[in-house]
């Protein structure tokens, strides 16, 4: 028999009232011990708040607005008596809540919202497009809520607008999966890192234990989390830290693994979103110049302006990703070159466990180089230091950001930074990339726009944003330059995620990641971090960055250290 909603609400009630992982872990893990296969899936996504796995480019994309409206129409409460409730609580789902405890009477169709059915219908609200797409989101959302008990109705109305609420990240579920199921954590991450679902890794450790985590593979068309650099001092000491060292350019570009199976091409970036859509010109060359016939291929992709031959910005190639329309005139705008450096699959084996010398060579024979269109990286394998700052010098030259110093006898590890693998040498301070979470209305000649905004940073374990500072500097006024962002469209991008306004001062959801340089970190008893930024200023948009990939305190402290152990 399938089991109720109400036992997952449950279930978040007692997630939501903890702050304690372990106690969270202990909950999950004992609530999805239980479940039959077919509904450990969808209960392991739920409790992410997700219908959807994280790689999926499907979004619920459900306003507070036509939230209200649902929940009005499931209620029978008006419109201004909804908006006065969520007022005063602050929280579309405990407005709901509140407002069924008060219905009057249930209907007489009314029945049991099983976890199957609620799971179903969100799928569905997110793939309703079109002429009276609204109106059939209306009356799904308002047809669960209908159905749903006060407790029920919470978790419905937060799941659809994607803010559960509950405290559980994705390092939570990891461990619940693998204290459910007897595994240990790494194992469980492992799979992960090449399948990332948390609920299909879920069924296949149920289902088939250790051995079954064991035998996760890559398959082209699932993305797999890309392998990430540290962060070195200097060059020097990035030479000194492997005994056979490559040297490649660090592109100012986008990240994409291109997997191809057959005549098929998918376009994923380090976020695992599928993009190939909005880049035709890329699977059109990846068709032509990969000699495989099933592979994963690893690399950066750049936008390159028409007239200089030079990388334009990454934030207006990132211009591209989330186009939906006109995206030849978009290809034609800013065309592309693919830089590839690795390959991670080859027709139907794992190249993970062999050194990145061996699937260099392999990549090598593998694809048809087009000059600056689609191309190998560049690179020199050196481990002088006079030979490497020249090669260092020309792709700060060529308008990239720096380099990257590889371990040739190293293996692919996949979804991690790796100390013995990647380490990027940069010219600048190190940046952050954190979300606004707040914001004070202008005054003067900002008036009618966001003035300074609210810097947050990620805590690790619980997935909530702490403040760390405050930042107007680097947003332009008017536009001088093509890749500048104005306090206008800052505004506009903010503006949908506006949770609550003081006065002149708005309270964000954090859903807009900016990458963020500053002079120095200090300690700052102000925000809620307990760290503030000194002189932060605004370096560009980082679409390609979700919430859960915003720095944490916890990097804050430790360059807050490094920084200190310099003085």
């Amino acid at each position: 028999m399938a089991k109720d909603y109400k036992a997952l609400a449950e279930v978040y009630e007692d997630l939501e009232s903890t702050t304690k992982k372990l106690k969270k872990r202990d909950i999950i893990a004992d609530f999805i011990k239980k479940l039959p296969s077919e509904q450990l899936q969808r209960v392991v996504l739920l409790v992410m708040g997700r219908v959807f796995p994280a790689w999926s480019d499907k979004e619920i994309g459900i306003a507070n607005k036509l939230m209200i409206k649902a929940i009005s129409k499931a209620t029978g409460a008006n419109l201004k008596d909804v908006k006065k409730e969520f007022k005063k609580k602050g929280d579309l789902g405990t407005t709901a809540e509140e407002l069924i405890k008060g219905k009057k009477q249930r209907t007489l169709s009314s029945k049991k919202n099983t976890i199957k059915h609620v799971f179903e219908t969100i799928q569905k609200i997110a793939e309703q497009e079109g002429k009276g797409s609204q109106e059939k989101k209306l009356d799904l959302i308002a047809g669960l809520l209908s159905n749903a008990k006060p407790k029920e109705a919470r978790y419905i109305v937060r799941t659809v607008l994607d803010e559960l609420r509950i405290g559980v990240a994705e390092g939570i579920v990891r461990d619940a999966i693998a204290k459910a199921f007897d595994v240990k954590p790494k194992a469980v991450e492992d799979a992960y890192h090449l399948n990332p679902d948390y609920g299909e890794i879920a069924k296949t450790v149920k289902k088939k234990g250790k051995k079954g985590l064991k035998k996760v593979s890559i398959e082209p068309g699932t993305p797999i989390k890309a392998l990430l650099a540290e962060k070195a001092p200097d060059l020097k000491t990035a030479l000194k830290k492997y005994e056979n060292p490559i040297l490649e350019w660090k592109y100012d570009g986008m990240r994409a693994l291109i997997h191809k199976k057959g005549k098929k091409i998918w376009i994923f970036t380090r976020r695992l979103e599928n993009v190939s859509n909005a880049f035709p010109d890329l699977v059109k060359l990846s068709k032509k110049n990969i000699k495989a016939k099933d592979c994963i291929i690893d690399g950066e992709v750049l936008g390159i302006d028409g007239e200089t031959g030079r990388p334009v910005p990454f934030q207006k190639l990132s211009t591209r990703i989330k186009r939906k329309y006109d995206i030849k005139k978009a290809a034609k705008e800013i065309p592309i070159q693919f830089n590839a450096f690795d390959i991670l699959y080859l027709n139907g084996n794992c190249l993970f466990d062999k050194a990145l010398k061996k699937r260099r060579k392999i990549l090598k024979k593998k694809i048809k180089t087009k000059k600056d269109k689609f191309q190998l990286t560049k690179f020199l394998i050196t481990k002088d230091l006079k030979k490497a700052e020249e090669f260092y010098k020309d792709a700060l030259s060529a308008g990239q950001e720096g380099i990257i110093v590889k371990n040739l006898d190293a293996a692919y590890q996949p979804g991690r930074r790796v100390a013995g693998g990647w380490l990027k040498v940069k010219p600048v301070m190190e940046t952050l990339d954190l979300a606004i979470i707040g914001a004070t209305w202008g005054i003067g000649k900002r008036t009618g726009w966001l003035g300074s905004f609210k810097l947050g940073c990620r805590e690790a374990t619980t997935g909530k944003f702490l403040a760390c500072g405050m930042l107007g500097t680097g947003i332009k006024e008017k536009k001088t330059k093509k890749e500048d962002v104005t306090f206008k469209e800052l505004t506009k991008m903010l503006e949908p995620y506006v949770e609550e306004t003081k006065g002149k001062k708005v309270i964000i959801k954090p859903k807009i990641i900016i990458e963020v340089a500053y002079e120095e970190i200090q300690k700052s008893p102000k925000y809620k971090s307990g760290y503030a930024l000194r002189f932060p200023r605004f370096m560009r948009l980082r679409p390609d960055k979700a919430p859960k990939d915003a720095d944490t305190k916890a990097r804050i402290k430790k360059l807050y250290k490094q920084q200190k152990g310099k003085k």
